[in-house]
């Protein structure tokens, strides 16, 4: 007699083996429904949504790696979502939020970084290929996707946290968006959280910083979006200045 589990056991593979590329559909849809939240004006919404977005691309490929499930088309998959989630769908968010008022500039503005971030993802793309070498850096070599495109955002952050207050004028988003674009581009050196280690006496420090940073962003999200662009170009220079100390050190 044949045994019957065999085949269910097949099945059963195949499906864990979709779920990544499922994942990465679902942070496809957060973005592009974050386009459509835009369009209506719900501009809270596409930003969470975004970060959703963000929040699913960090897990697809880890999820990928943890069930020996990787492939090329995966990897692929996962880079035309992010151009849609982090290159496309925050230039637009940032053009219908506040660059309407001059079309010209502020598209200009979008072209320029839907470009920068389609170049970061092909720059990633080809270093994924090449064999990693012993004095390869630890960090990333610009600024990432899903990074840049929270630091787009910072604007929106800026006006809603402070009640309009402090909202820029349709020329400096503008800027600020080919700024972050020329961030992704370049060669400097960016954090990474891939090679943190955490002692285990360490952990409930982590837990409890988690929880608190979930509850700042629940409570205070807007203020707390901004502190967190603030914290981490503050770290991109303070990577970018040691570097600079090391390359004039060895000249």
């Amino acid at each position: 007699m044949t045994e019957e589990p065999k085949p269910l056991l097949r099945r059963r593979m195949h499906i864990l083996h979709l779920l990544p590329n499922l994942i990465s559909i679902l942070a496809l849809c957060a973005g592009l429904t974050a386009i459509r939240m835009a369009v209506e004006g719900r501009f809270g919404w596409a930003v969470a949504l975004i970060g959703l977005a963000a929040a699913l691309d960090g897990i697809d490929g880890r999820l990928a790696r943890m069930l020996k499930t990787e492939s090329a088309i995966g990897a692929e998959l996962d880079s035309l979502c992010d151009l849609v989630n982090f290159g496309v769908t925050p230039a637009l968010v940032l053009y219908f939020w506040g660059m309407r008022a001059d079309t010209s500039l502020g598209w200009i503005a979008v072209l320029i970084y839907a470009v920068c971030c389609m170049l970061r993802l092909a720059r990633f793309n080809v270093g994924n290929r090449e064999p990693e070498a012993a004095d390869k850096p630890k960090g990333f070599v610009g600024v990432p996707s899903p990074a840049g495109a929270m630091l787009a955002l910072l604007p929106i952050y800026l006006a809603y946290g402070f009640d309009n207050a402090l909202r820029l004028p349709p020329w400096a988003v503008a800027i600020w968006m080919v700024f972050v674009g020329a961030l992704m581009i370049s060669r400097m050196p960016t954090p990474s959280f891939k090679g943190v280690r955490i002692y285990a006496e360490n952990a409930r420090f982590i837990l409890v910083g988690s929880v608190a940073l979930i509850a700042a962003l629940l409570t205070y999200p807007w203020v707390t979006l901004l502190l967190m662009d603030v914290v981490y170009l503050a770290a991109i220079l303070l990577l970018w200045r040691k570097s600079a100390r090391s390359l004039r050190s060895v000249v």
